[in-house]
């Protein structure tokens, strides 16, 4: 009996290390690639709002910037991709990432897919969702260094207090105005702020431009 527990604990300090050894931090492949200047690329939209490509793309700077990293200008890389025909974003995704880096003399490049850019009506209450994958791509090797995924929701609180029929009106009205003409903005933000900033965690470590870089 000794023996069979003895066994059975070895076993399982082997599972634990062949874990632990199987699934590295996150960030070790990007510290050591050490990227300075990220291009971001124009985002591939699987939601149905065709504006939502654009209106993303315009929300990534200024996190990598102010978590410390040279940001080529999103419009520009976008106007310049389109020009070398590059005007799909899908073709872009599939393409390489050396070729691509090389354009703009990048270190890594940022690929962005929408997973969710909706607004779900539900007679008195609407749900905005936006949802997004995240993927760092090493310039010299072609090779993901990070990677992450965010999803962030807001549902207007209406609430008034009042209670009674003018309550529910209220309710309903605010819910069809918030289906009608939903803020993807901020929530767009929120998804970039969930997805890059959180370190030590899922985020990427601060660049070398960070005031404080953590080491």
């Amino acid at each position: 009996m000794k023996r069979f527990a003895l066994f059975v604990s070895l076993l399982g300090a082997i599972i634990l290390s062949s874990c632990a050894h199987e699934e590295p931090s996150r960030q070790e492949k990007f510290l050591a690639a050490a990227p300075r200047s990220i291009l971001v690329v124009p985002v591939v939209n699987k939601s149905v709002d065709v504006t939502a490509a654009d209106y993303m793309l315009s929300t990534v700077s200024f996190p990598l910037a102010e978590h410390g990293f040279y940001v080529f200008p999103v419009n520009l890389v976008k106007r310049m991709l389109e020009d070398d025909g590059l005007a799909d974003s899908s073709l872009v995704h599939s393409s390489s990432t050396t070729k691509l880096a090389a354009l703009f003399g990048a270190d890594a490049v940022l690929y962005i897919t929408i997973e969710r850019w909706d607004a779900k009506y539900a007679v008195i209450s609407t749900t905005v969702t936006v949802g997004a994958s995240y993927e760092i791509r090493d310039a010299k090797t072609n090779s993901v260094i990070w990677k992450n995924k965010a999803e962030v929701t807001y549902q207007p609180n209406n609430n008034s207090g009042g209670g009674g029929i003018g309550s529910l009106v209220s309710a309903v009205v605010s819910a069809a105005v918030a289906k009608a003409a939903p803020d993807y903005m901020p929530l767009a933000r929120q998804a970039n702020n969930q997805a890059l900033h959180p370190y030590p965690g899922n985020g990427i470590p601060p660049g070398p431009y960070a005031p404080k870089v953590e080491k």
